[in-house]
C-alpha cells in the first residue's frame, strides 16, 4: 500500500490506529453504561423495598388505630 514513512502513508496509518482505538473504546463504553445502569436499577430496587416496608407498617398501624376505634 503506502509506505508509512512518507508523509501521506504517516497519515494513513495514524488515521487507522485512532478508528482502531476509537472502535475498541465504544465496547468499552457500552459495557460501563450497562454497568452504571444495572446499579441504578439495583438502587431503585432497594429503595422501593423499604418505602413498601414502611408503608405496609404505616397502612397496618392506622388499619389497628381505626378498627379499634
Amino acid at each position: 500500500m503506502f509506505n508509512p514513512l512518507s508523509p501521506l502513508g504517516y497519515l494513513l496509518t495514524m488515521l487507522d490506529v485512532r478508528i482502531r482505538r476509537t472502535r475498541s473504546e465504544e465496547g468499552a463504553s457500552a459495557v460501563e453504561w450497562v454497568v452504571i445502569a444495572a446499579i441504578v436499577v439495583g438502587i431503585c430496587i432497594l429503595v422501593a423495598g423499604f418505602l413498601r416496608d414502611a408503608l405496609e407498617g404505616e397502612a397496618k398501624e392506622i388499619g389497628n388505630k381505626i378498627e379499634s376505634q
